[in-house]
């Protein structure tokens, strides 16, 4: 591996680089979103027959022992059970507008690596290129024979550098895909989650002034 990165030119240790900062981040926000990641309708379910009992106080207790987004946004619309309709939606969108960039955090650099890798392996495809053609130009001007071996390095630069590129490209892309996908996901389970706490409380406060 580090004969190959050798003759990959400087360009590979920035594509290295690239693969272990994509690699980190892919890791670190699998485990963010695994820990996010609850079963929405049983805690939905607990949280309305907490507040069909007008247990308040054990609704938000609920919310705070439990993690995620959806806990933390459904706990802000509890807080002003009290209030209007408009007001509740109001704090769950204040609160979800905190939220979702947490979610989202870092899948623009996972974006960034996947689409400057082949660039930068299409980089070192065309510095190669350029050694071996200095190579030619230098044995012509002296009037020397070129032999296969001294293109040779600018031909592994030319293509271990677009390997290399591909490699961390492909796999970077299918990653942010998949983690894009897990997040649309929450969100999808956030306002699902909070039209329905918008629903119950405005429908209770509407009770308790009839």
């Amino acid at each position: 591996m580090w004969e190959l990165t050798i003759k990959g030119g400087p360009l590979m240790i920035l594509i290295i680089m690239c693969s272990v900062i994509a690699v980190a981040v892919v890791l670190e926000r699998i485990i963010y979103l695994y820990r996010a990641k609850i079963n929405t309708e049983e805690f939905m379910e607990s949280i309305v027959e907490t507040l069909r009992r007008n247990k308040i106080n054990e609704a938000i207790d609920r919310c705070n022992v439990m993690p995620g987004p959806i806990a933390r946004i459904l706990k802000s619309g509890i807080l002003k059970h009290d209030r209007s309709r408009m007001e509740i939606k109001d704090a769950i969108e204040d609160a979800g507008i905190h939220e979702v960039p947490l979610l989202e955090k870092n899948l623009g650099v996972l974006a960034t690596i996947a689409h400057v890798s082949p660039l930068l392996g299409l980089l070192g495809t065309v510095t190669g290129m350029v050694r071996a053609f200095q190579v030619i130009e230098q044995k012509a001007v002296a009037f020397m024979p070129v032999n296969p071996g001294d293109l040779a390095g600018g031909i592994w630069e030319a293509l271990i550098t677009t390997v290399a590129g591909l490699a961390v490209a492909i796999p970077t892309y299918v990653a942010y895909n998949f983690l894009v996908s897990k997040v649309d996901g929450f969100v999808l389970e956030m306002e699902k989650s909070a039209t329905d706490l918008v629903n119950i409380l405005g429908k209770k406060r509407e009770e308790n002034e009839i």
